[in-house]
């Protein structure tokens, strides 16, 4: 068995271990349908829910690992369902066509505009 935030971390899911017990600490990692906490433990076989920047990806864990190595050895320790691989290639073909409409500003925001654009997005 392995701590789930030192599996994420292994598969690349996060590039720190720290980001990926934040990411459990923020309820963005659920197991078998339940809230993960850092240290609880990953099995082979688990349904893990985890959601990045990249989207949400619904995987399960074929092998157990704590040492990060290459890309193609991450891509090993689990299998993403088909839903999930859709869903997150759609959402990224409709963020792509949106920017195309976005408006860019026509000067550098100052710091107003940046505190504002933060409070927008929840950061602050």
């Amino acid at each position: 068995m392995a701590r789930i935030d030192k599996w994420l971390w292994a598969a690349r899911f996060f590039k720190t271990r720290a980001l990926a017990a934040k990411a459990c600490e923020l309820s963005r990692v659920r197991s078998n349908g339940a809230l993960a906490k850092a240290a609880r433990e990953v099995r082979v076989g688990d349904r893990l829910n985890v959601t990045t920047e990249g989207g949400l990806f619904e995987v399960e864990v074929l092998v157990l690992s704590e040492v990060r190595g290459p890309a193609s050895v991450a891509q090993t320790l689990y299998r993403e369902f088909d839903e999930s691989k859709e869903a997150r290639l759609k959402l990224a073909a409709e963020k792509k066509a949106f920017a195309q409409f976005e408006e860019l500003p026509v000067e550098k925001p100052t710091g107003r505009d940046r505190r504002m654009l933060s409070r927008l997005r929840g950061r602050g």
